[in-house]
């Protein structure tokens, strides 16, 4: 089982994931509370990419056990309209600074690169 973060914001994980979103694009950050589905929003050409960031305890589990375990993260995002032009992603990050990038599909997970870019047969 993956432990998650169920306590405050991971501050330190979104101040770290906001240089790595603006690799990607624009960097449009919402103004938190608990009803928010996203943290940020990263407006490029396309897809635009609403971000929500969490920390994982165990950054090595299965896609799977991410599912499972970040499920209400994943059921907000995918609040969020779905198209070509956009891409609801899960960003995960450990105590040791370790990332893992997902985007939500409405049937599952795959695995992201840091670019955005699906990995090489990922998918859940």
């Amino acid at each position: 089982m993956c432990a998650l973060s169920r306590g405050p914001l991971p501050k330190r994980a979104l101040a770290a994931a906001i240089p790595l979103a603006e690799k990607r694009g624009k960097v449009h950050i919402v103004r938190q509370g608990p009803e928010n589905l996203y943290d940020f929003e990263i407006v490029s050409v396309v897809p635009i990419a609403f971000v929500r960031v969490k920390r994982a305890e165990r950054i090595l589990a299965t896609l799977q056990e991410i599912a499972q375990d970040f499920h209400d993260a994943i059921v907000r995002l995918r609040l969020v309209a779905s198209s070509a032009a956009i891409s609801r992603e899960l960003w995960l990050r450990s105590k040791h600074g370790t990332w893992r990038f997902f985007r939500v599909m409405s049937d599952g997970i795959i695995e992201l690169g840091q670019d955005g870019e699906p990995l090489r047969g990922a998918g859940a």
